[in-house]
């Protein structure tokens, strides 16, 4: 909107998360994360590599004027980036269980304010059995400009199913009617359609179990002596 180009506001967007994402490879930070880092600690299997972004403040460089006078305070920015407002992908990360999470704050910030909100968000989020300690954090004490503070949060969450299942629905019931096939089947096999949604399907499956190991087993009943 504005009278700009239909996509500066999403390439807006995509340009914030890669400026916060490679800030600590660009300026100096009390706890910097290396991107190897993030790889390492986010993907505990190869196939569930699928992260799911949000950052706080939302918003482009056209926008950064305006939400200038009601900057929110550190506190609120990692109630946001947990919020599904905040995600940059049509999900609802509560709902689901996070193998792992990572969080890049940059501005005038310490360890205490992070260590702080993460003992609030600790109940409120659902890690899985094995990674209950899961966050990876990140501090760079450059601001982005215009801006006092910012936060991006990278979460390896089940609930990027939901996406993979609906392009999956989309894309069968294109297939079905066998729409726009012929211009691929020109350069590959048709069977490559098949085994693609395959992959797809496990994939999800996987995201599924996952999602399950995390819930508590129910306590077996206990069995008492005779007599007592």
């Amino acid at each position: 909107g504005h009278g700009g180009r239909p996509f500066d506001g999403m390439n807006g967007v995509a340009a914030s998360l890669l400026l916060n994402l490679t800030s600590s490879v660009r300026f100096d930070g009390a706890l910097n994360v290396d991107l190897n880092e993030i790889t390492m600690n986010l993907v505990p299997y190869p196939r569930l590599h699928f992260l799911v972004s949000s950052m706080s403040p939302l918003t482009t460089s056209k926008d950064l004027a305006k939400a200038a006078p009601t900057m929110r305070s550190v506190d609120y920015l990692f109630a946001d980036v947990f919020a599904r407002e905040h995600c940059l992908i049509n999900a609802d990360p509560r709902r689901s269980t996070y193998l792992a999470c990572a969080l890049l704050l940059r501005g005038p910030a310490t360890i205490a304010d992070v260590s702080r909100n993460l003992g609030k968000l600790k109940s409120q989020l659902r890690f899985v059995h094995w990674n209950p300690e899961g966050f990876k954090v990140g501090l760079c004490g450059v601001p982005p400009a215009n801006l006092p503070h910012s936060l991006l949060q990278l979460g390896n969450n089940c609930c990027i199913r939901n996406t993979f299942a609906a392009m999956r629905d989309r894309f069968s019931k294109l297939y079905k009617r066998k729409v726009y096939v012929h211009h691929y089947t020109q350069y590959m096999e048709a069977g490559c359609f098949d085994e693609a949604v395959h992959t797809v399907d496990n994939l999800i499956a996987e995201y599924d179990a996952m999602d399950l190991a995390s819930m508590p087993l129910e306590e077996p009943p206990r069995m008492y002596p005779l007599g007592i």
